[in-house]
């Protein structure tokens, strides 16, 4: 399991749009709405979902990539109003999931390509390879072969040398358990709430 199942705070410093709601939403509670603009996001290291408001006059997409953090003056996001729920997202945010999350993977492919080089035994009878949709134990042990002979340099180093699927669409695939279970067992790349 990766770091981000510690319990120190961690922070995101970029996030991907998920939806922009311009004349903001309703609430959970008896119909309440929140009239200023909202922006739904997911973080770019611990894949977080939150809520933000934009700066006035921001121009706003999905997919679009903005800064979020705290060690310089953010451009386009007014303040982080919490963290959300999968369930919490609009429908167009849901839809727009898999595609950012790919996205983030793409853009800090040496993390991923990491993972594969250094994932390890959850338990004696489990490799954390296995948690990943799609890799049993073959795709495992070969996994395990092939890093152990020379380590792999990039995500496509993986499905060419263990004849993996895309891993890509497969590491997207556990984000989204990972995001949309309510108690997952196992964190690899999401932090808890």
């Amino acid at each position: 399991m990766s770091s981000t199942a510690d319990s120190q705070k961690r922070f995101e410093d970029y996030a991907y749009v998920l939806d922009y709601l311009a004349h903001g939403k309703a609430g959970i509670s008896k119909g309440v709405f929140r009239a200023e603009p909202l922006v739904q996001l997911m973080g770019e290291t611990y894949f977080t979902l939150l809520e933000a408001t934009p700066r006035s006059g921001s121009i706003l997409s999905q997919g679009m990539r903005v800064y979020i953090g705290k060690e310089q003056p953010r451009q386009v996001i007014s303040h982080i109003l919490g963290r959300v729920n999968y369930n919490d997202l609009t429908p167009a945010a849901k839809a727009e999931l898999p595609f950012v999350i790919e996205e983030a993977i793409k853009n800090n492919e040496v993390r991923f390509v990491n993972f594969f080089n250094t994932a390890h035994a959850v338990t004696p009878r489990m490799h954390s390879l296995e948690l990943i949709p799609g890799i049993g134990k073959k795709y495992a042990w070969t996994i395990l072969d092939m890093r152990e002979r020379h380590p792999f340099q990039n995500l496509q180093d993986v499905r060419e040398r263990t004849q993996l699927p895309d891993p890509v669409k497969l590491l997207v695939r556990r984000i989204m358990e990972e995001l949309t279970e309510e108690d997952p067992k196992y964190r690899l790349f999401t932090r808890p709430p």
